[in-house]
């Protein structure tokens, strides 16, 4: 059985940290198809290579000096191609691509910094290839565009084409060989590079499992798992053994970080199970995302998250419910500023608004606001900021009607005001709002009251 294991930026910060992913890598002949992301951060106060690599497609597209930042994007990698003694001839492809970036794409603004970008990844899967080879294993290295995976969308937020799918699945792979491919982008049809969002080699590690049909994908991080709260906020909480893949979802959208939500999607179309591990402890069991139809809840919620990137707009006025269009004049208004919104919650009289304020600028909501002002001559109308969304998750909610009630029942008594409260229709996971002051202190009393009994044994 083949599988694809993916290793995050900083599993290959340096040297050590490749040591230990070589050394994952040939400890198990299934995983024979490698995603890499580009060099993370080695200490606090170091830079990503993906940040060094905005920075080289700035100063070039301005004409200014590039010298250091050419310096510095080739000792980075060339620190870890010392460190397993690899030849400067060996050396000699990436150190010259590295100069000759500027020379090799005279686009400009997100064309530009989408290809130096991706360049981060595509180097250290080359990188990667001649380490294994020198280990001894027969490894490759495979462009998306060799690979076939091709992309639509603008060229910093690509999307997958099913195209794709049946290009990768008619890639020729032998018995002994290892692939090494860049995560993070994929090229259009014209050849262009394009870049996935944000996490975009979880996403590439997901898109080639599918494609490859591949049903286990190991995502290398640097936790040991998934867990039921932020440990930042609750100390030592429980580590999630299973989790289904739209729970996997909700606590994503609201705050779980380990694991991109968007890359779950090829995930669940390929019926793939995702083993989240630890680079530093391989050995660790790690989480499984999981379809639904394997997974037996033993807990009401598997996890509780916050997040407090999201901002609000409440209207007041009386007899709402019974204006009809009045949802549609919203919802052009939202389409004139292209602004998407995340909930509308509404009783008979009001309505409220929840939207993620990283697409909205101050002009923007005051815009906004006078336009709906205008448009809809609400009788109270209010900009809220102060405004966190707590979410609560599990599949077991199902089983347990009272789960919510519990949860804000715990809210209430201990003096945390509840602003909102909106359950999927799902019925796995719902939606609390609260200020922010109260936002930790919410996540670690809800978890306190459903986790207590078990944490730490």
């Amino acid at each position: 059985m083949t599988r694809v294991v993916k290793f995050g930026g900083s599993s290959l910060a340096n040297g050590p940290q490749y040591e230990k992913v070589t050394q994952i890598i040939m400890a198990n002949h299934e995983r024979r198809i490698v995603v890499v992301s580009a060099p993370g951060k080695r200490d606090e106060n170091d830079q990503k290579v993906t940040d060094l690599l905005i920075e080289y497609a700035t100063l070039s597209e301005l004409d200014q000096n590039i010298e250091n930042i050419q310096k510095t994007l080739v000792a980075r990698y060339e620190t870890i191609a010392q460190y397993f003694q690899l030849s400067p001839s060996d050396f000699k492809t990436i150190r010259e691509t590295i100069i000759q970036l500027p020379l090799l794409f005279s686009g400009k603004g997100n064309d530009r910094l989408a290809y130096f970008k991706a360049h981060g990844e595509k180097l250290n899967a080359m990188l990667m290839a001649l380490i294994l080879q020198k280990l001894g294993q027969r490894a490759r290295f495979v462009d998306p565009a060799e690979l076939g995976l091709v992309v639509t969308g603008q060229p910093d937020s690509a999307t997958i084409t099913e195209e794709s799918y049946t290009n990768i699945k008619h890639f020729k792979i032998s018995d002994d060989e290892i692939l090494v491919i860049p995560g993070f982008y994929g090229v259009t049809k014209k050849g262009d590079i394009a870049t996935f969002a944000r996490g975009g080699s979880d996403i590439t590690g997901s898109i080639v499992a599918r494609g490859f049909g591949v049903h286990f994908y190991e995502n290398f991080t640097d936790v040991s798992s998934v867990y039921a709260a932020n440990p930042n906020i609750v100390d030592r909480p429980v580590a999630i053994e299973q989790m289904t893949y739209r729970e996997m979802r909700e606590l994503s959208y609201a705050g779980f970080s380990v694991f991109n939500d968007e890359a779950i999607i090829p995930a669940i179309q390929g019926q793939v199970t995702i083993n989240v591990k630890n680079t530093n402890r391989p050995n660790d069991p790690g989480t499984r995302i999981i379809p639904e139809h394997d997974f037996h809840p033993s807990h009401p919620i598997t996890g509780v998250s916050n997040s407090d990137h999201f901002s609000a707009l409440y209207l007041h006025r009386y007899l709402l419910n019974q204006e009809v269009g009045l949802t549609l004049k919203l919802l052009q208004i939202f389409y004139r500023y292209n602004i998407s919104y995340e909930h509308m919650p509404s009783g008979i009289d009001d309505l409220t608004i929840i939207f993620d304020n990283r697409q909205l600028t101050e002009d923007k909501i005051q815009a906004l606001c006078a336009d709906i002002e205008e448009t809809l001559e609400p009788d109270a109308m209010q900009w809220i900021e102060d405004y966190t969304i707590i979410m609560i998750v599990g599949e077991g909610m199902f089983l347990k009607p009272t789960t919510v009630a519990e949860a804000i029942s715990s809210l209430t008594m201990n003096g945390i005001e509840v602003n909102m409260i909106n359950q999927g229709a799902s019925q796995i996971s719902a939606m609390i709002g609260t200020k922010k002051k109260d936002a930790k202190r919410a996540v670690a009393t809800i978890y306190q009251h459903f986790f207590q009994e078990d944490n730490h044994d």
